[in-house]
């Protein structure tokens, strides 16, 4: 591609955690200039540990790091400045935040009408609209840890799902509004938000209760479409998650795995039949299975054209071929190793969006920034001496 689709876009982000990481790593990744601030001590999400020890390196490719003391008035200077330049602005801070800081949406659509300014918070307009959010908050609210646990025993999701997704909802509004403007020169407040993104995910479910007046159960209770939608362990004791979704697979599949007695029955040749026969179907299917080893069983899902998975963890994904073949991108961690990542899950005539920049160093872009926005050399060095900007030393 000789060009990213949003070469010369300037993302000013303002951000920490996922969500709005997430947005500009999006837009980031789609060609924009991303301008990172971060306060002097560096985004939190650097020194996280534990669960959250990857989420720094994760969501913060394709930026540059302009480090600032908001606290300052030269360092707020900077970036007001540094917002006459841009095209979006995305924040994910608590509600009133911005406000103090001088840089809320009516301070900054004073300074630069056409700004795309993208809040990203736990929830929308409305009575919830002040509440502290985080993704497990949400999803206990909004029933997708309901859907995900066991009956009385609600269970996040095993990702930052709504985060995750509440970035790229915000890059599809600020994407939206940066179309619009070219029809109408005017900017615009784009808000999403994490439990609205919630409610979302769980239409599917409110939906089953409205067209069939019954409740969902959670879907650890296995209440399946499809009457072979399951796990099954193989000779090696592998697991092995099929899918037998139409009739015509099930034909195919009993036939490449040699089900000879289960193709012959005609109570099981509609997906209807299979799922009324279910609770003999299963067990019986698992110990014709069990003598197959992974090998064979896999090669038979091929053949069949059936939907089959490993149960893989997360880990496995850097080993995973089929990502190998284009769907990584390198990146650097802090103290100075290589690792792998998804590359944005989209292609564009055959073209696959990776690593332009790697994640910067906390302030490792403040001189050029500041010098592309009208600083001087001497005034950046009184900006660092001052302590308003932080700026680190070239590489």
């Amino acid at each position: 591609m000789a060009q990213t689709p949003l070469a010369g876009v300037r993302v000013v982000e303002l951000s920490h955690m996922v969500m709005g990481p997430t947005l500009g790593l999006i837009l980031g990744d789609l060609g924009a200039d991303v301008v990172k601030v971060e306060p002097l001590a560096g985004d939190n999400t650097r020194r996280l540990k534990g669960a959250g020890a990857g989420l720094w390196t994760a969501f913060n490719r394709n930026k540059r790091s302009l480090a600032v003391d908001l606290e300052s008035d030269a360092g707020r200077e900077v970036v007001r400045r540094l917002l006459e330049t841009a095209d979006i602005f995305a924040e994910n801070f608590r509600p009133g935040a911005m406000e103090a800081l001088g840089l809320g949406y009516a301070a900054v659509k004073a300074l630069r009408p056409e700004l795309i300014y993208v809040s990203l918070k736990g929830f929308l307009d409305g009575p919830y609209q002040h509440r502290t959010a985080l993704d497990e908050v949400v999803q206990m609210m909004a029933g997708l840890a309901y859907m995900t646990g066991l009956p009385g025993r609600p269970l996040r999701a095993g990702a930052s799902v709504n985060d995750i997704m509440g970035g790229m909802f915000g890059a599809i509004g600020a994407l939206a509004a940066l179309h619009a403007r070219r029809q109408t020169g005017e900017g615009a407040h784009v808000k999403s938000a994490l439990f609205e993104n919630c409610a979302f995910l769980v239409s599917q479910h409110m939906q089953q209760f409205a067209v069939t007046g019954v409740p969902a159960p959670p879907m650890s209770l296995r209440q399946t479409t499809w009457g072979v939608y399951d796990i099954f362990t193989t000779a090696e004791g592998d697991q092995l998650f099929i899918a037998v979704v139409t009739d015509t697979q099930w034909s195919h599949f009993c036939r490449e795995l040699a089900l000879h007695e289960l193709a012959a029955r005609a109570d099981l040749t509609s997906n209807a039949g299979r799922v009324a026969a279910r609770a003999w179907l299963v067990p019986a299917l698992q110990t014709a299975l069990g003598a197959c080893s992974r090998a064979a069983l896999v090669d038979g899902c091929e053949r069949a054209g059936v939907g089959y998975a490993p149960i893989a963890r997360p880990e496995d994904l850097f080993d995973d071929p089929h990502l190998a073949a284009g769907g990584l991108t390198e990146v650097t961690l802090e103290d100075g190793r290589r690792t792998s990542l998804p590359k944005l899950p989209l292609e564009v005539n055959g073209e696959r969006f990776g690593t332009r920049r790697d994640v910067p160093r906390l302030g490792g872009d403040t001189r050029d920034v500041l010098r592309e926005i009208g600083y001087a050399d001497e005034e950046i060095a009184a900006l660092v001496a001052s302590g308003a900007v932080g700026a680190a030393a070239p590489a």
